[in-house]
């Protein structure tokens, strides 16, 4: 079966979120004067991310909007409840100042984007916000080269709903067994993309929990080097895979 566009994740896949979310919350907390309550700086970004997670989840979930996960996670990680939704966003907004100066692509990246251009079509599929992934890819030089960005809280389904992905392939106007997926969760794009019949491909760079259920259905790589012979293979129907 011939795979004819591939469609990608943004987050720790293409752009080193995981780097710039601690580089950049590190500066701010140093700026607000916050590191002094915690013994470790260290423990106030990992405290940080428990957050987060907590909060994108219920995003996830269509518990909160967007912007009110963003809210919410300062407004806990203050502990101040009463926080008005000015004061959390201006908190948020001088946090996203430290973080998008740490942005970066991973140097994996252009080359199997490159490798790709002739031969397949490319698009984006988030669970954030297009307003924010857009910005995002322009800013670091790659929106030219999708022809759609799709993200979840637009589509009002988000991964690993095969929905989502089912959108995707609909706006692309391909079947999905002529789509793949590349993201950097096993569960949330490997298991999601398989389940909704695309070729799953999971980038292990180390940023997800595995518990092996999504990494049983999805081709795993450890660089997008790998990415091109294994789209080009197609071994999802049992064909020998030389990528683990």
């Amino acid at each position: 079966m011939t795979i004819r566009a591939v469609v990608w994740d943004v987050d720790d896949t293409l752009f080193d979120y995981t780097s710039a979310d601690r580089e950049g919350m590190r500066t701010h907390l140093a700026a607000e004067g916050l590191l002094a309550g915690y013994a470790t700086a260290e423990q106030a970004l990992a405290r940080w991310r428990e957050i987060t997670d907590a909060q994108w989840a219920r995003f996830s979930a269509g518990e909160i909007g967007f912007e009110g996960q963003r809210r919410d996670r300062v407004r806990v990680f203050l502990g101040e409840a009463a926080l008005t939704d000015a004061e959390a966003d201006a908190w948020f907004q001088r946090y996203l100042g430290h973080y998008e100066a740490a942005w970066s692509v991973f140097p994996d990246v252009l080359p199997a984007l490159e490798a790709l251009s002739a031969s397949h079509r490319h698009a984006v599929l988030s669970n954030s916000s297009i307003a924010v992934q857009e910005h995002k890819l322009r800013t670091l030089g790659l929106l030219d080269r999708f022809e759609a960005v799709l993200c979840a809280a637009e589509l009002g389904v988000s991964k690993p709903q095969a929905g989502a992905f089912l959108a995707v392939c609909e706006a692309l106007e391909l079947p999905p067994h002529e789509v793949a997926y590349v993201g950097d969760h096993p569960e949330i794009d490997g298991r999601g993309a398989a389940e909704a019949g695309l070729l799953s491909v999971w980038i292990d760079r180390g940023t997800a929990t595995v518990n092996g259920a999504g990494e049983a259905v999805a081709h795993r790589i450890s660089s997008l080097a790998e990415l091109p012979a294994l789209v080009r293979a197609d071994t999802r129907f049992g064909a020998p895979s030389t990528f683990g």
